[in-house]
C-alpha cells in the first residue's frame, strides 16, 4: 500500500488519481495511525522549506515517518519541496531538514543563468538518468518532466545523484540513497512520463 503523506502541503489528490488509474492501491495518511499499513511513502511538498518542515512536525507524523524510513527501510519518494526536505538544510530557511540524504538545498545563481533564463525554473525540462532502470525504467531517453522551483538539491555525495537536468547549470533533478528517493519535478503533472515514474516507484 502506497501512502501519500498529507501534512497539509502538496498535490495529494493528484497522486491518488494517478495511482487509481494505474490500479495500484493507495491511501492518504493524515495521522500516524494511517501509516500503519504503508509499504511505500510519498512525501509531496510545495512552497517554502521552513514552512514545509514545520507542517510535517505539526502533523504528528514525523516520528513515524522517520521510523518507517530509517529503521524499517520503507521506500520513500520526496516530490519537489518534499525532495528538498530530504537534505540537511536549505538556503531558503533556517530549520534543519530531515538529513536523510547528505546535501544542502541551494538557490540558483541568477547571475550565472544564460539568456532569458530566470527564476523560478518553471515548465518542462529534460531529465537524464545517471543509470537506467529502477525509478527511471522506460524513461532512459527523451523523458521530460514539469518543474516549478528556485532552489536545487546540491548532493554532497555524487553517487546520490540519480538524474540531472540543466537550467543554466547542471543540477541533481533526482536523488537516491538506499531506500530514499527524491525528484525535484512534479510527476503528478507530467502526463505519461510522470505516470510511468510513479508506477516504477510502486514496483521497486
Amino acid at each position: 500500500m502506497i501512502a501519500i503523506v498529507d501534512y497539509g502541503l502538496g498535490h495529494v489528490l493528484a497522486f491518488v488519481i494517478v495511482y487509481q488509474r494505474l490500479n495500484i492501491l493507495v491511501t492518504v495518511a493524515e495521522t500516524p495511525g494511517d501509516l500503519a499499513k504503508a509499504s511505500k511513502l510519498i512525501l509531496p511538498g510545495v512552497g517554502a522549506f521552513d514552512h514545509a518542515m514545520q507542517q510535517l512536525e505539526q502533523s504528528g507524523m514525523r516520528p513515524d515517518v522517520d521510523r518507517l524510513v530509517l529503521q524499517h527501510g520503507v521506500p520513500v519518494l520526496g516530490i519537489c519541496v518534499g525532495m528538498q526536505m530530504l537534505a540537511n538544510s536549505s538556503d531558503e530557511g533556517a530549520l534543519p531538514g530531515l538529513s536523510w540524504i547528505d546535501g544542502r538545498v541551494r538557490r540558483f545563481n541568477v547571475g550565472a543563468l544564460l539568456g532569458h533564463t530566470h527564476l523560478p525554473h518553471m515548465g518542462w525540462n529534460d531529465v537524464t538518468p545517471v543509470v537506467g532502470g529502477g525509478l527511471f525504467a522506460g524513461l532512459e531517453h527523451d523523458a521530460r518532466f514539469y518543474f516549478l522551483h528556485s532552489y536545487y538539491f546540491d548532493c554532497h555525495q555524487p553517487q546520490d545523484t540519480l538524474a540531472f537536468s540543466d537550467y543554466g547549470i547542471e543540477f541533481s533533478s533526482a536523488v537516491q540513497h538506499e531506500n530514499i528517493y527524491g525528484v525535484q519535478f512534479h510527476p503528478e503533472k507530467s502526463h505519461h512520463f510522470g505516470s510511468q515514474l510513479l508506477k516504477n516507484f510502486a514496483e521497486l
